[in-house]
């Protein structure tokens, strides 16, 4: 039994030994050395207007969601177009079904006020 994880574990024992190495290497040659200009906030080459840690808004979060829902619509047409002469008519019903469904739901959430931004 131990033979069939031996790999695994030499895989883990090799894996942490070179990130060991790597990090000493990095600790000894490192100078960490940091001037005033080095740990200076950088914003476009401005200093920053206001608080970096300041909180951002729930919409932003909401439109953020929306965005990857409609962004994964997109990804599932691909394949379903270049496979639309094997599935058929039937693949055709489904992904207008598919469609129907998150048109509806883009509809609900624009009649909601989920993407506006005040």
């Amino acid at each position: 039994m131990l033979a069939n994880y031996l790999p695994i574990l030499i895989f883990l024992g090799v894996g942490t030994a070179i990130a060991m190495v790597l990090l000493g290497l990095g600790l000894l040659i490192g100078t960490g050395s940091k001037d005033d200009e080095k740990l200076s906030p950088y914003e476009c080459g401005f200093e920053p207007f206001e608080d970096t840690r300041v909180k951002f808004d729930v919409r932003y979060y909401l439109v953020a969601i929306l965005f990857i829902i409609f962004d994964l619509e997109i990804a599932f047409l691909f394949p379903w177009a270049v496979s639309l002469d094997v599935v058929g008519g039937f693949g055709l019903i489904a992904m207008g079904i598919f469609l129907a469904i998150l048109v509806v739901g883009f509809i609900y959430e624009w009649k909601k006020g989920a993407l506006e931004w005040d």
